[in-house]
């Protein structure tokens, strides 16, 4: 009979990527706190940091509780130097927590979904509880200090109306219609979150010493570069305003706060989730340009994320996920 209570694969799946990405992400928050002068953003790094430490050990006890080996993930030892000088300033540390812990709760929300033991049920329940907490705490901190970045506003319509000729979605030459509120929200979210992953990328390549990683990290910058002329091309003709880029928040810094391979494995996740946002986009996109425009970004993010992760397959830096018994070679 099969064993009462055993996790499915969508439960190992989650809890062992979670704690990938945890220890990945208390590491960077780590040396942030390390760096950051504002007050009120060091409050709240220190509040993402105790909230990493929360899940990080309930993941360590679920992984005992199943007799299953804890994942190396990433640590304080061997992955970040708390001593760096700071690579990225107060505001970028800020919209860097902001965009992470948006991505943090659809994480959490599909592990969440997945899940059907209720031990874990309950953990993403309250995982999801904190990255709500955190994603509002940071973004209430960017709005009180006018750093929010706030979308394009639209005039409420008057009517309803209805799509009377296919030209609505076929219309690339000539005098196009006006993007649709759907269109230019989800190009204005994906053009500033592609801005702060750069960012982050140009940082990560100013203080990379491997050579090969370095390459793959400014060729990761070039790539973003591409996307947000593409993006904001699309915002500029509508005379829809841009976010503004924070490029200029990395340091002159030479001195890698991380080890290479956690600058590309949060690098891959950038691009990783880059292809999931743009896809939504596409799919979402009732204009055929707008939809090219997506579907080109995605699938360069794909190309990006694909090189990254046979670099790390070649220097041996990526850890393989559970895996399936091969029945074909098991010992009878």
């Amino acid at each position: 009979m099969q064993e009462k209570n055993r996790l499915t694969s969508p439960e190992i799946s989650n809890i062992w990527t979670h704690y990938i990405r945890e220890t990945l992400s208390l590491c960077v928050n780590k040396y942030m706190l390390y760096t950051i002068k504002d007050p009120e953003i060091h409050s709240l790094f220190q509040l993402a940091i105790q909230r990493s430490l929360e899940h990080i050990e309930t993941l360590k006890k679920l992984f005992q509780k199943e007799k299953f080996p804890v994942p190396n993930g990433f640590t304080e030892k061997e992955d970040v130097n708390l001593e760096a000088p700071p690579l990225f300033t107060d505001v970028l540390c800020l919209k860097s927590l902001y965009m992470m812990s948006t991505h943090g709760h659809n994480e959490m929300s599909l592990a969440f979904t997945t899940s059907i033991r209720q031990d874990i049920v309950d953990f993403y329940y309250q995982c999801n509880l904190d990255a709500m907490e955190i994603y509002k705490k940071a973004k209430d901190l960017l709005i009180s200090k006018k750093l929010y970045q706030q979308p394009p506003t639209y005039i409420t319509p008057n009517k309803v109306g209805m799509i009377k000729k296919y030209h609505y979605v076929t219309d690339v030459f000539g005098k196009q219609r006006p993007m649709n509120a759907i269109e230019s929200g989800h190009t204005y979210f994906n053009l500033n979150k592609e801005m702060i992953a750069k960012a982050m990328i140009l940082g990560f390549s100013q203080v990379s010493k491997n050579p090969n990683v370095r390459a793959l990290l400014e060729k990761s910058v070039q790539t973003s570069n591409n996307h947000i002329t593409s993006l904001s091309s699309l915002l500029t003709k509508e005379n829809l305003h841009l976010p503004k880029s924070v490029e200029t928040e990395v340091t002159n810094s030479t001195v890698s706060p991380f080890s290479e391979r956690l600058m590309l494995l949060q690098t891959g996740f950038f691009y990783g989730v880059a292809v999931t946002y743009y896809n939504a986009a596409l799919i979402s996109s009732m204009r055929a340009d707008i939809s090219v425009i997506n579907e080109k970004a995605a699938l360069t993010s794909l190309w990006i994320f694909n090189r990254i992760g046979k670099e790390m397959i070649d220097n041996q830096w990526l850890e393989q996920p559970p895996q399936a018994d091969d029945r074909k070679r098991l010992d009878y």
